[in-house]
């Protein structure tokens, strides 16, 4: 049994990584069979009568294929299958992605998406609708839809310019004939257009109390994330401060006991590809600078924490594709970790497994999906149920 020691230089803490048994799964389907059209972005939402509900985008392509839609499907109480994929949302030519499912302290069922304008990333437009009603075997029932439209000031500004200049230990992500990463970033932001549009969903929102709702986002103009706070349960939104560094996207979220809030996100930055943290001591507001650890990661990282306190990571643990999906056990909120074999592995690196989502009901039982491409034509969307008691 080997044992690496890994430092976060965020809070400087110390992460012991232990190769562990692969975990026993109860359920392993995909929710659709392999085909040609693109699938990606799943998340996973447990509803009050036990269904599991699964949103994914699905089209031709992403950003640049205007028939992009969300599709979804229900997996029925007690059932192992899942429904025939039905339409979750569509905004008529214009590519729909990255759909993010949750319930709110009303139990109300939020879809949260992105409508991709100009087919491009930064010039997305945030999304949601809202069901009361959700059961049955079809699509829920929605009842509302509205857009998220976000503002962040001229603050928004000094916060990336003050954070980006901590990290002078750090290269920048631009060669020497190009402009300087950190100065263009910073020059963007001064324009409030390109400040006030762009921000992605990827990974369910956190919810406090009070009805307070923390859903993180991300941009891939800026590179870098900012939390839609909402403070009346998704009826209304505002800005974070930014969660600033060098390539820190999509952001998971998970609340200690005594109430800082740890980001752990997906590197987009220089290589080494590393998981990046950061941290919250108010409430999600505001964030110290974003920092790499030791943990590899190209493409996707999530977070939860299980009814028995643990916490569980999962999340892209390679430096050079999607082909490992792995799980990451800690008993003491952060401070060290266990390592599971991978979910996934493929030592031809050919398999694509990313963009994990999870959930726990409240039997117990963890709930999993990720994007599964075999090929470039042969996509679906993977379902993992497992026992807390299998992951030792």
């Amino acid at each position: 049994m080997m044992r690496h020691h890994f430092i976060f230089y965020a809070i400087f803490l110390l992460f012991s990584i232990t190769l562990r048994a692969q975990p026993k799964v109860a359920e392993a389907t995909l929710i659709f069979p392999l085909q040609a059209k693109h699938v990606h972005g799943s998340s996973l939402a447990v509803l009050p009568n036990g269904d599991v509900l699964a949103a994914w985008f699905y089209g031709s392509g992403e950003r640049g294929a205007d028939d992009v839609c969300i599709m979804g499907s229900r997996k029925r109480a007690g059932s192992k299958t899942w429904s025939t994929p039905f339409l979750m949302a569509d905004t008529k030519g214009i590519p729909d992605c990255n759909p993010v499912l949750f319930l709110n302290h009303k139990k109300q069922l939020y879809l949260a998406w992105i409508a991709v304008q100009a087919n491009r990333w930064e010039q997305s437009i945030l999304r949601y609708r809202v069901a009361d009603k959700y059961e049955g075997s079809a699509a829920p029932n929605w009842g509302w839809q509205d857009n998220i439209l976000l503002k962040p000031d001229s603050s928004f500004v000094q916060e990336l310019k003050e954070k980006l200049s901590m990290l002078s230990d750090q290269q920048h992500g631009w060669a020497a004939y190009a402009p300087r990463y950190d100065e263009m970033i910073v020059t963007n932001a001064q324009d409030p257009a390109k400040r006030s549009f762009g921000w992605m969903t990827r990974i369910k929102p956190l919810l406090l109390a009070d009805h307070k709702i923390l859903l993180p986002l991300y941009s891939d103009g800026f590179n870098c994330s900012l939390i839609a706070i909402s403070e009346d349960d998704g009826k209304s939104w505002r800005p974070s401060k930014p969660i600033a560094g060098r390539g820190n996207i999509q952001p998971a979220l998970i609340r200690r006991k005594q109430g800082d809030i740890i980001a752990y996100m997906r590197d987009s930055g220089d290589a080494p590809a590393r998981i990046q943290q950061s941290i919250s001591m108010d409430g999600g507001e505001t964030w110290t600078v974003a920092r790499k650890t030791e943990i590899p990661n190209t493409a996707s990282v999530e977070v939860i924490r299980l009814l028995d306190g643990r916490w569980l990571l999962v999340g892209n643990d390679v430096d050079d594709g999607r082909y490992q999906l792995s799980l990451y056990l800690s008993e003491d909120e952060g401070t060290s970790w266990k390592l599971s074999t991978p979910l996934e592995a493929d030592d031809k690196k050919k398999l694509s497994c990313s963009y994990p989502s999870i959930v726990q009901s409240t039997d117990g039982f963890i709930h999993l999906s990720y994007s599964y491409h075999v090929t470039s034509d042969k996509k679906s969307i993977k379902y993992l149920k497992i026992s807390p008691d299998d992951i030792k």
